[in-house]
Order: structure tokens, then C-alpha cells, then sequence
């Protein structure tokens, strides 16, 4: 089985046994804030929930100082792109089977050095783990790159979504799609994750016909995945959902559950995200080809 050309890059082509497993599975997306200072409660959450797939955002660590054994140890194989006190992407699999790469940049820009994106085939999907620019100050230089970055996945994101292959985006947007995924607009109206061209960016994306796992299944709670550390604003509930997991055609089907481990952002030292987490059922069976029928010789 090949990809389609907008999902492969150079390097190891996956093979049609990584994208042909069916089994059910728990997918997450996690911004650790900082992998290093993060990692005990990384690692109790990993013990605690059991994700058997993780995309994680902002490790702010250089690449050869992941923690790769701590990661281990838990039962985790990982594929990840670090850079110095900023951004940072990895995938985490359950298992001794890393994921798979397909590429590590988000296509578009060759001049683009900011470790934002991450694709790799795992436990049977196309897993796409991204870090989506914040955007402020607005207006200005940040966020005309991040309306760049975000028409940039908007083009790649449409092959993916085409390419016949189950196919997640998952991670921190950046985006507040709706008044109801803010605890109160009028304090966010100048801040470049809830800008019109920002939310128009995101419904864009969802017009292809991806599925916002968590707002499909609650479409009317209000649901955060952001707490800011001033203002008290963990302990008031005063949060957004910028947060988000993506579902294609070949996917969205097999979407059972949705949720945030909001728990994680109460343990001392949390980072300022939670956990956002889908559950998938497993795939259908495709349907055998009924056999011809024997027609006797007269």
C-alpha cells in the first residue's frame, strides 16, 4: 500500500502492515509544556491512563536530551524533533514498535526551522502531531506566520484527508474555534487565537471534512483544555479549548469516546494544558469478494 504524494517524504516508506492494524485504541494529544520539568507527571499520567498513541507539543528541550529511556521504561516508544527552549513535536506508541516517520516538516516552506510538525504511521493510522503558531503579538510578523503556517496545513491536510488512509491531525492549534471554548470571549478578543482570520483558518480546515472529536461529541459543553497560570484561572475553571483532534472520513466512523484529563492541570508543577484524549472502536472488516459461482459443464 502507498501513500499519497502530499503525505510522503524522504525516508522510510510505511509499509501496508503499519497502516493495516484495526484493533481498538486510546489516542492522545498532550502540550507537556517543557518535557524535562514535566516528566514526573508526564510519566504518572502515562501510568494512570495508558494512551496507546501520544502527540506531544512544546518539549522546549534539544533533540538528544529527550528522555527516550524514562519513556521506555514506562512502555512507550517514541519518534520526536526538539529545538532549543522553544516548540518541539514527538509521537509516542505503546510498545516496543516505534512510530513509523513519514516526515518531520510541515511542507511549504523550506526555510522554516521552528520544530512544529511530525507525521508517522502508527498502530494502523497516519498520525500528523503539530504545534500550530501562537500568533501574539497580533497584528505583526508572528502572526502573519501563523495564518502561513496554518494555509500551509490547510494544503497538506487535504491530501491527507483524500489519501484513503485512516488520518489524525492532533495537537495544540492555537485556535478558540467558538465563544462556547472560552470562558469569556470579551477578555480574548485582541489576542490572536480567537482573531476572525484565526477562526475562519480553523473552519476552513474543518470544511474539508475533518471531525473535531470532542465538539462532535459534546456539542454543547463547555469543554477546556488551557488554563492560564495567572489570575487563578485553573482554580476559577477559566479556560479555553485550543486543543483539538481531528478525524478524516476513514476515521471519524470508528470515534466511540472524547475527553479531557483535566486532573493533570491541578498536580503540582502541571502544565498549563491537560490532556485531550479520543477513543476509537475498531475498524470494520472489509467485506469478502463472494466467490463466483461453479457453472457445470453440459
Amino acid at each position: 500500500m502507498s501513500l499519497p504524494t502530499a503525505a510522503v517524504a524522504a525516508g522510510p516508506r510505511p509499509s501496508a502492515a503499519s497502516l493495516n492494524n484495526a484493533r481498538r485504541m486510546k489516542l492522545a494529544t498532550f502540550n507537556v509544556n517543557g518535557i524535562k520539568t514535566r516528566l514526573p507527571q508526564l510519566l504518572d499520567w502515562l501510568d494512570k491512563e495508558a494512551p496507546d498513541v501520544v502527540c506531544l507539543q512544546e518539549l522546549k528541550a534539544l533533540h538528544g536530551v529527550f528522555p527516550q529511556a524514562a519513556l521506555k521504561e514506562a512502555g512507550y516508544s517514541a519518534l520526536w524533533k526538539g529545538q532549543r527552549s522553544w516548540n518541539g513535536v514527538a509521537i509516542l506508541a505503546k510498545g516496543e514498535a516505534a512510530p513509523l516517520e513519514i516526515r518531520r516538516e510541515l511542507p511549504g516552506d523550506p526555510q522554516d526551522d521552528q520544530s512544529r510538525y511530525l507525521e508517522a504511521a502508527v498502530d494502523g493510522l497516519i498520525v500528523a502531531c503539530l504545534y500550530l503558531p501562537n500568533g501574539n503579538p497580533q497584528p505583526g510578523p508572528k502572526f502573519d506566520y501563523k495564518l502561513a503556517w496554518f494555509g500551509r496545513l490547510q494544503a497538506h491536510a487535504l491530501g491527507l484527508y483524500s489519501s484513503g488512509h485512516p488520518v489524525v491531525l492532533a495537537g495544540d492549534f492555537n485556535v478558540i474555534p467558538t465563544d462556547l471554548d472560552v470562558y469569556n470571549p470579551k477578555s480574548w478578543q485582541r489576542d490572536a487565537l480567537m482573531q476572525p482570520e484565526t477562526r475562519q483558518a480553523y473552519a476552513d480546515l474543518l470544511a474539508q471534512g475533518w471531525v473535531d472529536s470532542l465538539r462532535h461529541l459534546h456539542p454543547e459543553e463547555r469543554i477546556y483544555t488551557f488554563w492560564d497560570y495567572f489570575r487563578q484561572h485553573w482554580q476559577r475553571n477559566a479556560g479555553l479549548r485550543i486543543d483539538h483532534i481531528l478525524l478524516n472520513a476513514e476515521l471519524a466512523p470508528r470515534l466511540k469516546k472524547a475527553g479531557v484529563d483535566s486532573w493533570v492541570r491541578g498536580q503540582e508543577h502541571a502544565s498549563d494544558h491537560a490532556p485531550v484524549w479520543v477513543e476509537l472502536g475498531k475498524a470494520k472488516a472489509a467485506a469478502k469478494p463472494r466467490a463466483a459461482a461453479h457453472k457445470s459443464k453440459s
